[in-house]
């Protein structure tokens, strides 16, 4: 029987969609009433959640977008992502708090292990950080009195008046695949999220992070980041994804590739390793398709198939212990459309049920 997952979408708060990728298009450009409609999109297809990226660089402010938002969903989760190294963790805590109110009890977030704007800290001494952050928002957020003497933050502090609904912390979702990455995962958060991987790979990276969560005593849950195109046939799929890269020029993807923040992480390296190994058509297995990532930093690769395989290739993530995907296509609202109508409605779908230590 199918275990029950999270089926979540992305709203393209940092100048990422387009009709052809590489190619720029004012009609596509980050702005609120773009961003708005995907998320109303996603709402009304019936997905369970959507992500909402975050960038100093590119596009709308993820804090304000997200309370500008929440008063128009009835159901949907939102997934905020909040780059710590922007950030001051009492100040956070409040801002979660206050959103999760607003939505009533359905925030959840992304927990980006980010440098301060214009510094940069080593990977070891700037996962740790994001470690403390992750255990003092956890604290202050189920209302307890906060005493944390850590490397980076010395907090002696009551405990806040506002609470999230639940009266603890919303599940943090996090990623990262170098060794200090894993580690801060195992140690704090409490949903790791994987970029696109061969199933192998999905299998391999589950275990080392069940794991590593064990020695701390902990458990974790398992979320997969994936564009998606499909389409009535597989030929169809392929044919849209061909066209999908159509005026990319390489040159121009290299320079979208660098611009991120993160281009030389281990997730983005291992994404161009996917490139590297993929068919002349860019498969890299069955119904994988890498051709994204020659225009993209980050989330690389797409699910392309009919609308049954791409369930087949969802549950066969499933089958190894994912129970979160976030999904996007481009353009991100019609993409969500045709998930929404073609796939999601056979799937044993709701909110992820987390318990968050």
């Amino acid at each position: 029987m199918t275990q029950q997952c999270e089926v979540s979408w992305f709203s393209a708060l940092c100048d990422d969609d387009y009709e052809f990728l590489g190619v720029p298009d004012p009609m596509l450009q980050s702005s609120w009433e773009h961003c708005r409609n995907i998320v109303l999109t996603a709402e009304k297809g019936g997905f369970d959640n959507v992500l909402l990226p975050s960038g100093y660089q590119l596009g709308l402010d993820t804090t304000v977008f997200a309370a500008a938002i929440a008063p128009f969903l009835r159901r949907m989760r939102l997934l905020m992502a909040t780059r710590i190294g922007e950030d001051w963790p009492p100040q956070l805590a409040r801002r979660i708090a206050t959103l999760d109110r607003i939505l009533g009890g359905r925030l959840t977030v992304n927990i980006i292990s980010s440098d301060i704007p214009g510094e940069t800290l080593d990977g070891g001494p700037r996962y740790a950080r994001t470690v403390e952050v992750m255990k003092i928002l956890k604290t202050m957020l189920a209302g307890e009195h906060l005493s944390h003497h850590g490397e980076f933050y010395q907090l002696e502090l009551d405990p806040p008046r506002m609470t999230t609904v639940s009266g603890k912390c919303p599940p943090l979702y996090f990623g990262g695949l170098s060794p200090v990455a894993r580690e801060a995962a195992a140690e704090a958060c409490d949903v790791y999220l994987m970029w696109p991987d061969t199933m192998d790979k999905v299998r391999e990276n589950i275990a080392d992070l069940r794991a590593r969560a064990a020695k701390y005593g902990r458990t974790l849950k398992f979320g997969y980041r994936a564009h998606v195109i499909v389409r009535d046939t597989e030929s169809e799929a392929r044919a849209y994804a061909d066209r999908l890269v159509s005026k990319l020029d390489d040159e121009k993807g290299r320079a979208i590739r660098e611009q991120s923040l993160d281009a030389k992480n281990f997730g983005v390296q291992r994404q161009a390793e996917l490139r590297g190994a993929a068919d002349g058509d860019g498969f890299v297995e069955d119904n994988l398709w890498t051709g994204i990532g020659r225009a993209r930093s980050g989330c690389g690769a797409a699910i392309v198939g009919d609308p049954d395989q791409v369930l087949a290739k969802l549950r066969a993530y499933q089958a190894e212990g994912i129970e979160a995907f976030i999904l996007s296509g481009y353009p991100h609202s019609a993409e969500a459309d045709l998930f929404a109508r073609h796939v999601l409605p056979r799937m044993k779908h709701g909110p992820l049920a987390v318990d968050t230590i």
